[in-house]
């Protein structure tokens, strides 16, 4: 969220007086209007320009001037804006295709929504109709989403807040350890036999293991090279499937269509949204194996949206994934990639707050601490849902004082660039994130 202005114009006011905020209390709601948006900038109605270095939500891929998106948006809506799903449109028949073409392994068969945390609900349910199990393990420092199945898979501590008086968490939920050797007691390969262990005492129960690759908002952590084809194998073996949420690391975010495939995994079902539009239209989608599309030949897939396979959200994923591969996206964020790599190793050399670096591509993340011995984070997992103000929020508003945004979640400074971004607008964001570590640095024991 933007720092709070002292002043509000006729549509911040507007704003603030009849929109419910997202994750926030409402007294702290005070959006700053965005009048303009400049390849990866965003101008706000003030004419400040801010340097958007987190894609948002991690979303905006494309940047703000894709315009073979925006013209097949509107060349949609004048021909065929909207039918049911029951019909057939070009755009949806075109863009099924190109998804089973640039998924891992055998995907092949596709069903759309409208948001990551609903092609999460829907991989629940075609793991659990494949299966014949109802369980679904998840892990810890994990958010898979917002509606009820969704959250109760998160190990966000969104959940948490939520509270079971507000939404009772959904049943058959379980959650593990991560791989995650900076803050956890295990190391990966013991987190491995941890899950290992839970499958074999949960007895034949669990139909899914759900895994974001890479993980996201829970601070960008980064598995070894060999931990999620061992999990697929461990899965297959207690007769689960594997379920890889690509919502944020699809698109080429890590420098490959999906993370997946840095891997060497072929997920079962995979989960997308965000960069699968670069969020000029509200899309996501569940792409299963051609085993698992195959079941559902004669029994009942009972599930339907509304708006699944909207045309003009469909003709804005092939617009997407054209431009992606013509301007060679994929290419940019695995070579920017590495030099960002290098600029915010340098950030961990100079500045003693900056524990850890991790992520690959475009898709990093610097966790802070206040000891350089202990690792002691300044923002505990309980922050992200208080009212109080942080270290991290403070390192933050200052690089957003200065030009620069910067998204921040469990002590994490998320670093996740469009996939359109220079390296010189690479080492502009750095410069003003390397001014702003100077505040947690102070603050250390």
């Amino acid at each position: 969220m933007a720092s709070q202005s002292p002043e509000r114009n006729e549509i911040e006011q507007l704003d603030r007086k009849y929109t419910l905020g997202t994750w926030t209390r409402q007294q702290d709601f005070d959006p700053t209007q965005i009048v303009d948006t400049d390849g990866p900038r965003l101008v706000t109605a003030d004419g400040t320009s801010i340097l958007d270095f987190s894609s948002q939500y991690v979303c905006t891929s494309l940047g703000y001037d894709a315009d073979r998106v925006a013209d097949a948006v509107a060349e949609q809506v004048r021909s065929v804006p909207y039918v049911s799903p029951g019909w057939s449109t070009e755009p949806r028949a075109r863009l099924s295709e190109k998804l089973a073409e640039i998924t891992p392994g055998s995907l092949q068969k596709t069903f759309y929504s409208t948001s990551g945390t609903e092609a999460n609900e829907v991989a629940f349910k075609i793991a659990r109709a494949y299966t014949g199990k109802h369980k679904i393990l998840s892990r810890y420092r994990s958010y898979h989403g917002a509606t009820a199945a969704s959250l109760s898979a998160s190990g966000d501590p969104r959940r948490v807040a939520q509270g079971p008086e507000i939404q009772p968490e959904v049943p058959g939920m379980i959650k593990g350890p991560d791989p995650y050797a900076y803050g956890s007691s295990l190391d990966p390969a013991e987190s491995l036999a941890y899950i290992d262990e839970m499958l074999k005492l949960e007895g034949g129960t669990v139909a899914g293991v759900l895994v974001e690759p890479l993980v996201g908002s829970n601070g960008v952590l980064t598995p070894p090279d060999d931990y999620l084809p061992q999990l697929q194998q461990i899965a297959h073996d207690h007769g689960a499937v594997l379920i890889c949420d690509e919502v944020m690391t699809g698109f080429g975010r890590t420098g490959e269509w999906f993370a997946s495939t840095l891997y060497d995994a072929e997920p079962d079902i995979i989960t997308m949204a965000k960069g699968l539009t670069g969020s000029y239209q509200p899309l996501a989608a569940t792409t299963v194996t051609e085993e698992i599309a195959e079941y559902f030949e004669d029994t009942l897939l009972n599930q339907g949206h509304t708006f699944a396979g909207h045309p003009t959200a469909c003709a804005a994923g092939v617009a997407a994934i054209e431009t992606y591969e013509r301007e060679g996206l994929i290419e940019n964020a695995r070579e920017i990639g590495q030099y960002l790599t290098s600029k915010l190793e340098s950030l961990v050399e100079r500045h003693p707050s900056v524990g850890e670096r991790r992520g690959i591509g475009l898709h990093q993340g610097l966790e802070l601490t206040r000891s350089e011995k202990e690792r002691v984070p300044f923002e505990a997992r309980a922050d992200k849902v208080s009212s109080s103000t942080t270290v991290l929020d403070e390192v933050g508003a200052d690089a957003l004082a200065n030009g620069v945004y910067f998204y921040t979640s469990v002590n994490t400074i998320v670093v996740t660039p469009p996939l359109t971004i220079t390296e010189q607008a690479v080492d502009e964001a750095v410069d003003v994130l390397d001014e702003a570590l100077e505040i947690s640095d102070a603050a250390m024991e």
